[in-house]
């Protein structure tokens, strides 16, 4: 077990190691990202404006900018860019053989290197976070209670199980197509918008309300944000955390399901 541990843990250093040999490319497109936030704040400041109206759907202009920027934040857990396409290249190309033949789990391994993406990512967006959040502290009604905010750190977590854990279950679909990139093409879309981070779901009329409160979409990005706003407080709030663990496990067991199934019908030759 010890030895184990031992392993696993050398993988994990391994990929920190791996995402820090481009560390000057890697830091200048961390900090590109955070570009988007000003033209996001003319934006909802315009469409508000435009709008005559100081409330739509719940929410007044300041609420929507601290929503855009914590889903911001949610989504740099959430999203895996690159995670389903490395899984179908692998497929396609062969070298998913070494997993089939090595004692390296192939679902863990990936789960390390993406936590290692992550721990690298806030190690440097850290910094412009916490700058960004502070300039713009005006807009947030202030910290919620210690619960709430404890749901809201937990939701945070379970957005990153769940972003893995879906988009690697896309990737697995490549052990049954040859080309999966319009599928996942499709897939991104569902998640931008069904996620919320293009606005709050709450904006969606009947029944498109409804039907996405069934997808799992709206944990990536939408309901740890309206927990922070209190937009979800309550019974709703334990339930929707509730639907997020049972959508993680789905996945997991999903994601694990589909790898063997695959395994079982790969077949490759040479190299």
């Amino acid at each position: 077990m010890l030895a184990h541990a031992t392993t696993w843990w050398t993988i994990l250093k391994i990929c920190i190691e791996e995402r820090l040999v481009y560390r000057g490319d890697f830091a200048l497109g961390t900090l590109m990202r955070f570009l988007p936030i000003v033209t996001q704040i003319f934006l909802w400041t315009a469409v508000y404006a435009a709008a005559g109206s100081g409330d739509i759907a719940g929410y007044s202009s300041t609420d929507i900018i601290a929503y855009y920027l914590l889903t911001m934040l949610v989504r740099a857990f959430s999203s895996m860019p690159g995670l389903a396409s490395g899984i179908a290249r692998q497929v396609r190309e062969g070298e998913i053989k070494k997993f089939m033949i090595q004692p390296i789990d192939l679902v863990g391994y990936l789960l390390l290197a993406r936590i290692a993406h992550k721990v690298v990512y806030y190690l440097v967006a850290a910094g412009p976070f916490a700058l960004v959040y502070f300039v713009c502290r005006s807009y947030f009604p202030g910290w919620p209670d210690a619960t709430v905010f404890a749901v809201f750190l937990c939701s945070l977590l379970l957005s990153f199980a769940l972003g893995f854990f879906l988009e690697a279950s896309m990737g697995m679909l490549a052990f049954w197509f040859l080309e999966v990139t319009s599928l996942l093409f499709v897939y991104m879309l569902f998640t931008f918008f069904f996620s919320g981070h293009m606005f709050p779901l709450d904006f969606l009329p009947e029944p498109w309300k409804t039907i996405v409160d069934f997808m799992p979409f709206q944990y990536m990005a939408y309901f740890p944000a309206a927990v922070f706003l209190g937009k979800i407080e309550g019974p709703e709030m334990w339930q929707g955390l509730a639907i997020q663990i049972g959508w993680v496990l789905f996945f997991i067991f999903t994601c694990r399901r589909m790898m063997r199934a695959g395994f079982n019908r790969y077949s490759g030759f040479g190299g």
